[in-house]
């Protein structure tokens, strides 16, 4: 089995662990949390009245790892596409590093800002507190998605245009895409989800 492979399964279990550290602070608290609630603190305190301490200090410390194991998987793409386009294999790698660095800001970002939201106590001075936390460091999150969109398009546009040795149908393993199925649908991790079966799909086609 080649390194490129072995990265990219690593990638896949990375995804489906960063999944399961999303599923950490989006559902552990007994209600579904979404950004909306944080207009509203009687919702954001029912969102977490269960949800215990240990879980965003998990989803930080797990979804670090994560995203370490599931960076490998983007740079083997990127190494693998650069037998067909050099130049294209260069904007996946600087995509890629725009994506993890930042993505992996933001994620520590929403983990610390509800373990500070149970800390102390769900107040509305506390729901203030980490919104505004929340609001000055979202450029971790929009630069994160844009590195993302950036990798994902480029990925799309050299398969489906049959640069690659790939079947041109192979395109529908790109997470943006598969995301964009998941997202209407408001399961939790969705990113993450999307991800391991893109990885999972070009790794039996490469």
């Amino acid at each position: 089995m080649t390194t490129i492979k072995v990265l990219m399964i690593i990638a896949v279990l990375g995804h489906l662990l960063c999944g399961y550290c999303d599923c950490l602070l989006i559902y552990a608290g007994g209600e579904k949390f979404s950004f909306r609630m944080m207009s509203d603190n009687e919702k954001m305190r029912l969102a977490f009245r269960k949800m215990p301490l240990k879980n965003p200090l998990l989803s930080m410390l797990l979804g670090c790892l994560a995203m370490c194991m599931y960076c490998g998987g983007y740079y083997a793409l990127c190494v693998w596409m650069q037998q067909f386009s050099d130049s294209a294999a260069r904007i996946m790698l600087i995509s890629a590093v725009i994506f993890f660095i930042p993505g992996t800001a933001h994620h520590v970002f929403c983990g610390a800002a509800e373990w500070f939201y149970i800390r102390l106590g769900m107040t509305e001075a506390a729901r203030e507190a980490i919104t505004d936390f929340f609001k000055k460091t979202s450029v971790t999150m929009i630069v994160c998605y844009l590195g993302l969109i950036i990798f994902s398009v480029t990925l799309f546009v050299l398969v489906v245009s049959g640069v690659t040795v790939l079947p041109r149908w192979a395109c529908i393993f790109n997470i943006l895409l598969i995301a964009s199925v998941l997202f209407p649908l408001r399961i939790g991790g969705a990113g993450n989800w999307a991800g391991a079966a893109m990885f999972l799909g070009l790794l039996l086609l490469i």
